[in-house]
């Protein structure tokens, strides 16, 4: 039985500048081996590595409760400890996220795009591995498969850092992928876990351990972000926060809005894509907001209010301007009226953090001007803003979602962990 963190998290001793250090160059002599590996290689070692998730339940479940013991014992917020608690369905979840990546099209060979050029050249644009991925996360257990099983179907080693609240249930779903890696004779460092809970050990794969690391993909609160985004001498994919709204047009169904907004706020409030803000059309102010108010309140939700909302609906508190550009993370919402189409789409460039924002019409040229408007990495129509998630976009599982605007935008799947060369052959020309 687990009582503290396990022992293979314990042996990097008190050198952590060492230990990272030998992390990436392990990371990049695997990175070697994983980028020409045979796609039914990399198959398989996610296959494996889904059983052994499976088989290693009771494993898992006893580490998890060690890490959420220690969160309750610290007084860590609620939200943030349902992030790092771990059930047998969740389990369940993180074994089926590895096989559907694993049944992904394997993206490494692919050719993009192919022309000939007047004098005979033959050139190819080839999707290939960026190299070694370093992934820095908080609470969330899980990101330990989706983040190790996405780098090795693209080709990448990866180095995972992931929060020590949850550093004894990662270690043992590291355990499970690292049995994967081997049952399918590929290198273990594949995928390896930062054993110690040093601080340090970030700031070290943030300066790019020596060369070894190519990007970083932080996955956290906005204080984790802005650490990497300042910090970093090497590449990031990041969002730094998921300010996410829900814009209810005049031309709403009542039933449909009220269902989206719900399930956008309540399914699961500390995600980075459950909506923050609700905007609602003036002209459907007497018909809509009060049920739509009404239905968030009967599902546990504090609402937020303007002064129009709280003159219409009951225990509403008044918003502040704080309030439009907070990311609560948790069951809290803050609710504005609008005055049409355009004010909603000023509303969310001036507070929104360019992640997901939705719109329930039944007016396509209203859906069309606000998807096109918006300058988000993900835009909705008629939709939950919690589908903003690669699983959900056929992607197998996420790393994270992306809102910069270069190489990688929204959710980061397999294919947004490659990059490309080009192939040129030729029949022995020479340039004039």
């Amino acid at each position: 039985m687990l009582t503290s963190a396990s022992p293979d998290l314990q042996r990097a001793g008190d050198d952590v500048e060492s230990t990272m250090l030998a992390i990436g160059r392990r990371a990049r002599a695997a990175s070697k081996i994983l980028a020409t590996a045979d796609p039914a290689q990399k198959t398989k070692a996610l296959l494996e590595a889904a059983r052994a998730v499976r088989a290693d339940v009771a494993e898992i479940l006893a580490a998890n409760a060690i890490d959420v013991d220690a969160m309750h014992a610290a007084g860590t917020s609620t939200a943030m400890i349902e992030r790092g608690t771990l059930t047998e369905a969740r389990i369940e979840q993180i074994a089926s996220s590895i096989e559907a990546v694993a049944e992904l099209d394997d993206p490494i060979g692919q050719v993009i795009a192919d022309w000939r050029r007047p004098n005979g050249l033959e050139i190819e644009r080839v999707r290939t591995p960026l190299g070694v991925v370093g992934i820095i996360y908080e609470s969330r257990p899980n990101v330990t498969a989706d983040a190790g099983s996405l780098c090795v179907k693209s080709g990448n080693a990866a180095i995972l850092r992931g929060g020590s609240d949850t550093i004894n249930s990662s270690g043992a779903i590291h355990r499970a992928l690292v049995r994967g890696l081997e049952a399918a004779g590929l290198p273990g460092d594949c995928v390896q876990i930062v054993p110690v809970r040093d601080r340090a050990a970030v700031g070290h794969m943030l300066a790019g351990l020596n060369g070894t690391v190519d990007v970083i993909v932080p996955r956290g609160g906005k204080g984790l972000v802005e650490r990497v985004q300042s910090e970093a001498r090497v590449p990031v994919f990041a969002h730094l926060e998921g300010i996410c709204h829900v814009y209810v047009h005049s031309a709403a169904s009542l039933d449909m809005a009220e269902k989206i907004v719900v399930n956008a706020k309540m399914r699961r409030p500390g995600i980075c894509g459950a909506m923050e803000t609700l905007l609602v059309d003036r002209a459907v102010i007497e018909t809509h907001l009060a049920p739509i108010v009404e239905a968030l309140q009967s599902a546990g939700c504090a609402v937020r209010g303007d002064d129009d909302v709280r003159a219409r609906c009951a225990d509403v508190t008044e918003a502040s301007e704080e309030d439009w550009a907070t990311e609560y993370l948790d069951a809290v919402l803050s609710v504005r009226i609008v005055d049409g189409l355009e004010p909603a789409i000023e509303h969310i460039e001036r507070y929104g953090s360019h992640h997901t924002d939705a719109i329930v019409t039944d007016d396509v040229a209203a859906a069309t001007r606000f998807l096109s408007g918006v300058d988000s990495a993900i835009v909705v129509h008629n939709a939950s803003t919690q589908f903003a998630d690669g699983g959900e976009f056929g992607m197998g599982a996420e790393i994270g979602i992306a809102t910069g605007r270069f190489h990688a935008r929204g959710p980061v799947g397999v294919e947004q962990l490659t990059s490309f060369k080009y192939r040129v052959h030729g029949s022995g020309q020479t340039r004039p």
